[in-house]
């Protein structure tokens, strides 16, 4: 059976280089007048056979081998006018069927053998063809071809943009990928194939006078005909040869415009055109105005008058299929519910995250008036997906009638995360500290969900007044995005699970699969992975860039496989990645360390003993966390994040006390400081006084030394 598949694949490989050659044949050896009737008949099939692909076709790219089919077509028909031509010019003296029978019908039967007649049919027909029909498609194929080229680039970011929203998969956007790069290369391929159909038109013009007049001379000269019998059997075949090619020349110009000109649809052209003139409004009309037309008593009423009858029933016809698809068939009434049966869809979530409106609030994501609250939610969450590194769950947005009408709720899991009350018609203008003193603005006095500044609700005609003020002035929908935005960027952990693990896994395989063994599934299994990456993410390091991350676990995982180990390895490895967030290479990092008897007693105090950590005591927390807080508040909001400096056990801890007291500060440990990176101290932490200005700078090894020490 494979073998058979084989040697048909070879011989379909082989049909178009053999269909070449017969055209090469066809113009320079000198066939038989049997053999060219049998190519003329072909000819006409082939454009019958193009036409009704053309329009069969739901969409263009349906028929994307189009301009290429007419090339050979065109090329068929060339070879054929050719031959043809020799046939006519050599035995054309010899009387019609010299060429012969398909060219002889067309001579005798289709003009009645009169060669002027025939003349005028061929001009008419030429006419249709190269002014109206293949000038108009080929109109239209260079602005479709234009306008594709253009609306490229943002077709390709559109598509970016909804693999970043998560809205396709890979395969998807790849799919689509090539989808528009085929859409762009088809019509740029039919502004060029239209000149085909054009050409070939002004070359059947051209081989038609030629045949006339080498005909009429070599009938007189070579034959010794007079000139009446010389132009009735020359000029009588020049035509018929003329008409038989015109013929599917008319056919292909008329498959090139209605390719170009289709629209992509799910039927199609003939489906696509019902279906457009079945509505009963078309016809009541068209049957008026032929009645009306009848009437009149010059005009043929056995003509009108029946025309106007047909259009009057065609629209009482579709008025009644119309009425009866608007009857639905009566179907059987659905059983009761049953009040004891539960399914799991009536008591469960899969989403993660949940945005829950007050009735009050379901306008923002009515479609009818351009659901912004869901416009703003699909930005936070391809913000979200760019900081994090991998693309963050959809969210869900769903009524809740327990909520006051102007309330929302942003649920994790099911668990709250914040929530306010907003005034959806109305703008929310936020006093950032730049509004001006003694300011008239008048509104609802409230404060900013997301980072609790005093704000105004205003009306939507006074926003240019808050601005002119000073205010920052948002809409509703904004408001619980920024929100939503806020709470989930503090959580990039609670947002990552084994699915997404699995994502990144499989990106990275991509092109890097032999870094991606060295990890799953041995000796990390999904579940370990996933938690390693859940980790880093929490310690403020993003996923965008999983090459580095990946290759230092692959480095670690040989050392331990112990979870905590792991993350201080991982994390010592990327430690000028981490620095470089907040610091550049050529800059001082400001850092604060604790004191060597502050730092002792907190390694040495109390241990969590399931994770084996050090515990910090409430009152020492507080006050370490207070102190920071001050020097961060102190050094004001424009100067650069500092560093808590510490040994590498005590790191864990405050850094997970400092998350919810300094979070601007970040704590390293002096394991994970860069050895070239230039440091600053601020102050010691439990210490009497800072260190002196004067420090070494320029050597700041031996300054992580004395740290570390």
């Amino acid at each position: 059976m494979m073998h058979v598949l084989a040697r048909s694949k070879d011989l379909t490989a082989l049909a178009l280089p053999a269909g070449i050659l017969a055209l090469i044949v066809l113009m320079i050896v000198p066939v038989p007048a049997v053999l060219l009737d049998v190519s003329f008949v072909i000819n006409i099939a082939l454009s019958v056979a193009i036409l009704m692909a053309a329009m069969n076709a739901a969409k263009p790219l349906d028929f994307s081998s189009f301009p290429s089919v007419l090339l050979f077509a065109t090329l068929l028909r060339l070879a054929l006018n050719v031959a043809s031509t020799r046939v006519v010019l050599v035995h054309g003296h010899e009387g019609e069927s010299a060429a012969g029978k398909v060219i002889e019908a067309f001579g005798a039967f289709l003009i009645g053998g009169n060669f002027a007649v025939g003349l005028f049919v061929f001009m008419i027909l030429m006419i249709i063809n190269l002014v109206v029909v293949t000038k108009g498609a080929g109109r239209v194929s260079e602005v479709s071809a234009r306008f594709t080229l253009d609306a490229l680039p943002g077709k390709q970011m559109a598509i970016d943009a909804d693999l970043a929203a998560g809205l396709v998969t890979a395969e998807e956007a790849k799919a689509r990928r090539r989808e528009v790069a085929t859409e762009a290369d088809f019509y740029g391929s039919m502004d060029g194939a239209s000149k085909f159909v054009k050409g070939d038109a002004i070359a059947a013009l051209l081989i038609l006078g030629v045949n006339i007049l080498a005909g009429f001379c070599l009938g007189m000269l070579s034959h010794g005909l007079s000139a009446g019998e010389s132009a009735q059997r020359y000029i009588t075949l020049a035509v018929g040869d003329a008409l038989v090619a015109q013929v599917p020349s008319l056919l292909l110009s008329i498959a090139a415009a209605v390719i170009v000109t289709r629209v992509s649809d799910s039927r199609d052209l003939a489906g696509q055109i019902g279906g457009q003139f079945s509505s009963p409004s078309t016809w009541l009309p068209v049957g008026l105005i032929l009645g009306a037309i009848g009437v009149i008593p010059a005009m043929p009423q056995t003509i009108f008058l029946p025309a106007a009858g047909l259009a009057f029933w065609l629209w009482h016809s579709l008025r009644r299929r119309a009425a009866k698809a608007l009857v639905q068939p009566a179907e059987a009434a659905a059983p009761p519910p049953d009040p004891s049966r539960i399914v799991l869809a009536d008591v469960s979530d899969h989403t993660l995250v949940t945005i829950e409106l007050g009735y009050g609030l379901v306008q923002l994501v009515d479609e009818r008036r351009g659901a912004p609250l869901v416009a703003r939610i699909t930005g936070v969450r391809k913000q979200l997906s760019q900081s994090f590194g991998f693309v963050v769950p959809q969210f869900r947005v769903r009524d809740a009638l327990e909520l006051a009408p102007n309330d929302y709720r942003i649920l994790l899991g099911g668990v709250p995360l914040g929530g306010a009350t907003i005034r959806a018609d109305r703008v929310l203008a936020i006093d950032a500290g730049e509004v001006r003193e003694n300011h008239r603005l008048s509104g609802e006095e409230t404060r900013d969900p997301s980072f609790g500044c005093p704000a105004l609700w205003i009306d939507p005609a006074h926003r240019d007044h808050a601005i002119a003020e000073g205010f920052l002035t948002v809409d509703s929908a904004t408001v619980i995005a920024t929100h939503l935005g806020q709470v989930l960027g503090e959580r990039p952990q609670a947002l990552f699970g084994p699915d997404e693990a699995r994502a990144l896994l499989d990106a990275v395989k991509d092109h890097s699969a032999g870094l991606v063994e060295t990890l799953h599934p041995q000796p990390l299994p999904l579940a370990a992975l996933t938690r390693l990456l859940r980790a880093l993410l929490e310690d403020g390091i993003p996923l965008g860039h999983p090459l580095p991350i990946l290759s230092s676990l692959s480095q670690a995982v040989q050392q331990t496989l112990d979870h905590d180990r792991l993350i201080e390895l991982v994390r010592a490895d990327l430690g000028g990645l981490i620095v470089g967030r907040i610091c550049a290479p050529d800059e001082r990092l400001p850092v604060l360390t604790l004191d060597a008897g502050l730092e002792a007693m907190i390694v040495q105090g109390l241990q969590d003993p399931a994770t084996g950590q050090p515990v910090i005591e409430p009152d020492l927390a507080r006050s370490i966390g207070e102190r920071i807080a001050d020097i961060t508040a102190q050094r004001g909001a424009s100067a650069p994040p500092m560093a808590l400096i510490v040994q590498p056990r005590a790191r864990r801890a405050l850094a997970a006390l400092l998350r919810l007291r300094a979070p601007s500060c970040l704590v390293l440990s002096i394991a994970e400081l860069p050895a070239a990176q230039l440091i600053e101290v601020i102050a010691v932490i439990g210490g009497e006084a800072p260190p002196p200005p004067a420090l070494p700078h320029s050597e700041p090894l031996p300054q992580q030394e004395s740290l570390a020490a």
